[in-house]
C-alpha cells in the first residue's frame, strides 16, 4: 500500500500548533504555582464566561501579577497587551514573550499591535485588554481609559467581558513579610457595544467610558477612581 505524506506546510504548521500549545500548557502551570504561592485566590462570576472564545477581557490593571493570574483562571486561551518597555526586563519580559503578548508602543497609534490584536480574534482566541494602558502605583483606582479597547470591539463586533481585580497591587509586598494576600477576581456579564464597524472617535470615547463603568462595577468603591 503507498502511503501519501501531508505537505510540508501543513506538517510544520501542526508542529507549530503543538508547540504552541505546550507552550500555553507551561504557562498555565507556572500561573497556576504564581497564584498558589503568593495569593489567597477567590474567582467570582466564571459561569458568565461566554461558551467559547472570541471575545475581549477587559480589566482593571494593578500589577505585573495580573496577568499570570488570568492565565491560571481562564478556561480559554489569552492574549494581551503589555507595553513595549516591558520586554527587555530580565525577569517577566521572557515569560511575557513566551505568553505570545502583543507588544504596544505607548503614546502612539501602533497599528502593528492593532493588527495582531485583531488576528487573535479572527483565530477565535481570547483578547486581554487594559483599556486604562498602564497603571496607577499610587492610588491603584482607575484612570482615565484609551480608546483601543472600544475601537477592537466595533472593528470585530464580538462579545466584551468586563473583569475587575482587586489585591494584586498588595502581592509584592505580602512576599516581603511572608503573608499571601486576598485576590479577587470577579467576571461581569458580557456586553456587545451599540454600534460595529467604522465608529467615529467621538463615539469611541462614549463607547469606552462605557466599558470602564463595567469594570468599575465590579470594583469596591475605592478602585473606582474617575469611574466612580
Amino acid at each position: 500500500m503507498t502511503s501519501v505524506s501531508s505537505p510540508s506546510g501543513t506538517s510544520r504548521g501542526l508542529s507549530g500548533l503543538r508547540r504552541s500549545n505546550v507552550t500555553y500548557a507551561i504557562l498555565r502551570f507556572v500561573a497556576r504555582a504564581i497564584a498558589r504561592l503568593t495569593t489567597r485566590l477567590e474567582v467570582e462570576g466564571l459561569e458568565r464566561l461566554p461558551d467559547g472564545p472570541p471575545y475581549i477581557l477587559v480589566t482593571n490593571h494593578l500589577s505585573v501579577f495580573d496577568l499570570p493570574l488570568l492565565l491560571f483562571v481562564l478556561p480559554h486561551r489569552i492574549r494581551a497587551f503589555a507595553a513595549s518597555k516591558h520586554r527587555s526586563n530580565p525577569l517577566y519580559g521572557p515569560l511575557l514573550e513566551l505568553a505570545d503578548t502583543i507588544w504596544v508602543r505607548r503614546g502612539e497609534i501602533d497599528r502593528q499591535a492593532l493588527r495582531r490584536a485583531m488576528a487573535v480574534l479572527e483565530r477565535g482566541e481570547v483578547l486581554g485588554v487594559a483599556p486604562e494602558g498602564t497603571r496607577s502605583k499610587e492610588t491603584h483606582a482607575l484612570q482615565r481609559a484609551k480608546a483601543g479597547a472600544a475601537y477592537i470591539a466595533t472593528r470585530a463586533d464580538v462579545p466584551i467581558v468586563p473583569t475587575g481585580i482587586t489585591g494584586t497591587d498588595k502581592i509584592t509586598r505580602g512576599l516581603l513579610r511572608l503573608r499571601r494576600p486576598r485576590v479577587h477576581i470577579v467576571f461581569g456579564e458580557p456586553f456587545r457595544l451599540p454600534e460595529a464597524g467604522h465608529v467615529r472617535s467621538q463615539k469611541l470615547q462614549e463607547y469606552t467610558d462605557l466599558i470602564m463603568h463595567r469594570i468599575a462595577a465590579l470594583l469596591p468603591e475605592a478602585y473606582r477612581g474617575v469611574y466612580r
